[in-house]
């Protein structure tokens, strides 16, 4: 999250086999042996360039099935980062452009998604939820 209260989102690039161009959230998955702490890190630093400087809190757990028709689990929680905000460093071929939302800009993340399963938008939801439980 930025000092203004937004959350950042990213635009996954059309090439991506999951939900291409859709709006997303940085994330990923462990690497053996890592844990779930250090992969949030190597995720943010990959995906943006910055670097976490503190864990805020659990945004929540998810389960769903990807539009290639797996299962997934994801952990998702909110970070305040340290580089500058208005510049990530977006991973090339990966991602196509980013925005920083706040809690009446959510519309603009059910653009382009092929899968109508609302979960981007709602993970949002529950992140702001969050951030107005620790008074932010």
């Amino acid at each position: 999250m930025d000092d203004d209260g937004r959350i950042f989102f990213q635009r996954r690039s059309p090439q991506r086999k999951l939900f291409p161009n859709s709006w997303d959230i940085v994330g990923g998955h462990l690497e053996p042996g890592e844990t779930v702490d250090d992969a949030l890190r190597r995720e943010v630093l990959e995906e943006t360039g910055w670097r976490v400087s503190a864990v805020l809190a659990l945004v929540g757990d998810y389960a769903y099935t990807g539009d290639d028709g797996r299962d997934r689990h994801e952990t998702d929680f909110l970070v305040r980062v340290d580089g500058d905000l208005a510049r990530p460093r977006l991973e090339e071929g990966k991602h196509t452009e980013f925005r920083w939302l706040g809690p009446d800009d959510l519309a603009v993340l059910d653009e382009t998604r092929a899968v109508d399963d609302g979960m981007i938008r709602r993970i949002a939801e529950d992140g702001f939820a969050v951030l107005h439980t620790l008074g932010m």
